[in-house]
């Protein structure tokens, strides 16, 4: 079997942690003897065993482990965080030979690990599917190399290209544009960002949830960017007190026992302040479920980096146009029973 084949398992296993581990990367290792997967782990839960140390532990064979390969797709730590480096237990099991697909770009790392692998006389090998190993960790290599979110713009559209109704006919609300296995598709995806955000209007207008009842996974933190208005403490967003709320407003910096308001200067840097926000605050990315004019914001401003749009089947005849994505980069598109979804990346954004 090839290095590829393994680092293959490495994402695999890697990917398990989406949602749970959060600003850490995703990160899965196996240990190979003979090319037979005799060991492996992934990191589960911010705080956790990193997934070096998970693999390490799960072998107990000393003597097989010192003739083991170890690969992992992130490079290992070498400093103490919230856990011991990983290296230091890689050269106390005295592991000969270490396959990496991508170097940390986390300043307290950032090569530092690799070197001290090879400084203990342990060998080397970085690149192995380096770009499946970015894309699967965008959210954490953004972040660190940008200092903003990964920024997921969604939303779902009919046939002939509405998104929602016209306001003299917001009665029709109530008539979903997608279908329930897209909504719950949706609901898995909330589970796995940091923050999930919405304009003021679509606040008022649909009084949504904003969480990932459809599915067993966290809830994002809610944020509401608009103009300060009072709202009514029985608004669904508000009843789930263990999920902060954070309502971007231009008027008052304030917090009570529903939200936290934080006022920005309104002018032609209020996405990038809000993102920095964000970025201080430690959320990693963002998925963003406004109407047109706050999903219009964002790509006008070229602040983002994916977008999930699911066409339904029927059309409305009317209503308020989806918002015009002329230079995303199509990866994936499929069928979901009566809809279709198209993922697009941000080609100016992603590298």
């Amino acid at each position: 079997m090839s290095h590829e084949f393994y680092m293959q398992r490495c994402f695999q296993l890697a990917s398990f942690g989406e949602g749970l581990v959060a600003p850490n990367p995703l990160v899965g290792a196996v240990l190979v003897h003979k090319g037979e997967i005799v060991s492996e782990g992934f990191h589960h839960q911010f705080g956790g065993p990193h997934a070096e140390v998970a693999a390490l532990q799960n072998m107990h064979d000393t003597e097989l482990l010192k003739k083991s390969v170890l690969y992992v797709n992130l490079e290992p730590c070498s400093h103490f965080g919230k856990t011991p480096p990983c290296t230091d237990l890689i050269i106390e099991k005295q592991i000969g030979l270490v396959v990496i697909s991508n170097q940390d770009p986390f300043p307290q790392v950032n090569g530092s690990g690799i070197q001290k692998l090879k400084a203990a006389g342990i060998e080397v090998i970085t690149g192995i599917l380096d770009q499946e190993g970015k894309f699967l960790n965008r959210r954490f290599f953004n972040f660190h190399k940008v200092r903003k979110p990964w920024i997921i713009l969604k939303w779902a559209q009919t046939n002939d290209g509405f998104i929602a109704p016209l306001p003299e006919n917001k009665h029709e609300r109530v008539a979903l544009i997608s279908n329930s296995e897209s909504r719950t598709l949706v609901h898995h995806w909330r589970s796995q960002e940091s923050a999930i955000l919405i304009g003021m209007n679509t606040l008022v207008s649909d009084n949504p949830f904003l969480n990932s009842r459809m599915v067993n996974g966290k809830n994002p933190v809610k944020i509401v960017l608009g103009n300060h208005r009072q709202l009514p403490a029985d608004l669904n967003i508000f009843q789930d007190k263990n999920t902060p709320v954070l309502i971007y407003n231009f008027s008052v910096t304030e917090k009570n026992e529903n939200a936290e308001w934080i006022k920005l200067e309104k002018n032609d840097q209020v996405l990038e302040n809000l993102l920095h926000d964000l970025y201080n605050r430690g959320l990693n990315s963002l998925i963003v479920e406004g109407g047109t004019i706050t999903l219009s914001s964002f790509i006008n401003t070229g602040l983002w980096n994916e977008a999930r749009v699911f066409t339904a089947s029927h059309k409305s005849g009317s209503g308020i146009k989806a918002p015009d994505l002329p230079h995303g980069k199509e990866i994936r598109n499929q069928v979901i029973d009566t809809d279709r979804l198209m993922c697009l990346i941000n080609p100016e954004n992603y590298n």
